[in-house]
């Protein structure tokens, strides 16, 4: 199981991998090869070298992102033959001004991009639940349902069961569940759950 949040990925398996946030590295050194840019005469050529500085800066996030994106998918298709993600509504998120630059510099779209094309090619199966699938706010070991678990909260306790969970951590064993229950190829085999909540 997957999920975002403060690390890129944490799975069912309870290992936590932690992504490189290239954007937000290099965010001082964008704003001020951005500010040299804007003070550069139009079509002068300091202004060609600045825009080719800023552009190289871009290409290097980009590259840093869609590494450790390949890395990770490529490491996931090998070990699990079913592999459950969560649709998310990523759209929606980008309208949150304080999510917006974090959910951007993970590569969401990028990542089910090369899932799917890594495990079709391997074969086996991504199992993906709804975006209304009930991931975080459902007791793994119970099956109890919260009414809401607002974004800040990162554990809680299961008023039914009295089990704590770390929130990413409860929505990828959930995502698990889900993708061995809906897949028959899962039998016999190994299955790796994704949830995906922002942090």
């Amino acid at each position: 199981m997957w999920v975002w949040g403060a690390a890129l990925a944490t799975l069912s398996t309870g290992e936590v991998i932690a992504g490189p946030k290239a954007h937000a590295a290099l965010l001082k050194r964008l704003r001020r090869l951005s500010r040299s840019l804007s003070r550069k005469q139009k079509g002068s050529a300091n202004s060609k070298k600045a825009r080719a500085r800023l552009a190289r800066l871009h290409a290097r996030i980009a590259n840093i992102r869609q590494d450790a994106l390949h890395q990770l998918t490529t490491g996931l298709t090998r070990r699990f033959p079913v592999i459950g993600i969560e649709d998310l509504n990523v759209a929606g998120m980008m309208k949150n001004r304080r999510l917006a630059r974090s959910i951007a510099d993970r590569g969401f779209f990028e990542f089910r991009r090369q899932l799917d094309y890594k495990r079709e090619m391997r074969g086996g199966e991504v199992v993906v639940a709804d975006r209304w699938f009930a991931s975080s706010k459902t007791c793994s070991c119970c099956w109890h349902v919260r009414e809401s678990l607002p974004l800040v909260v990162r554990t809680w306790t299961c008023p039914d069961c009295q089990a704590r969970h770390d929130r990413d951590g409860n929505a990828a064993i959930n995502l698990k569940h889900y993708a061995v229950s809906s897949t028959v190829s899962a039998c016999g085999g190994k299955a790796l759950a994704l949830a995906a909540t922002p942090g």
